[in-house]
């Protein structure tokens, strides 16, 4: 599928060989505030998780795309959660490894799953929910359009502190041909 093809980097599904590479993403402590993880995953578990992520968006309403650089060596992982189609509403969630943030890999793939989003699932409209203090991630969707919508006050609590959460949407132009 072209849409998930980039010029540095193609989205695909996870594989069992991804194992190792999602095992070190979620249980890494820096993401878990991202994800609302509080306690480490075991191997076992994540391999259920991958032998599952074959289930349709449509079944399961969540789908999560490997972001790989063209060597095909995975750089990060890219989520469609809370999938409505009744709404045509999905929300997003994108996580890069920190040695290649800088690499303009996020905003690739970024582009290629709301290119995606629209196109293939027919959604009027995507999500993100932002903490104010993860500025790397505002300048990102703000570079895809996305617009500040609102702010949910103290909504995450972290490291003995509560933090804003901004909800950003993209909706789709309804005027493209």
């Amino acid at each position: 599928m072209a849409t998930l093809l980039g010029e540095n980097i193609n989205l695909r599904a996870l594989e069992p060989e991804d194992l190792d590479f999602l095992f070190s993403i979620e249980n890494d402590e820096s993401f878990w505030e991202l994800s609302s993880t509080q306690a480490p995953y075991s191997k076992h578990i994540l391999q259920k998780y991958i032998e599952n992520s074959h289930q349709d968006i449509y079944e399961a309403k969540q789908y999560r795309f490997v972001i790989c650089d063209i060597n095909n060596t995975p750089v990060g992982l890219i989520d469609l959660f809370e999938f409505n189609p009744l709404h045509k509403r999905v929300g997003i969630g994108i996580l890069i490894t920190s040695k290649n943030q800088t690499k303009r890999y996020g905003f690739e793939a970024l582009e290629m799953v709301i290119d995606y989003a629209f196109t293939y699932l027919n959604v009027h409209q995507i999500f993100a929910n932002i903490t104010s203090d993860n500025l790397k991630s505002i300048s990102l969707f703000e570079k895809c359009n996305f617009k500040k919508v609102g702010t949910k006050k103290d909504w995450i609590y972290s490291n003995t502190n509560f933090k804003d959460e901004i909800l950003y949407q993209l909706i789709k132009n309804t005027n493209e041909s």
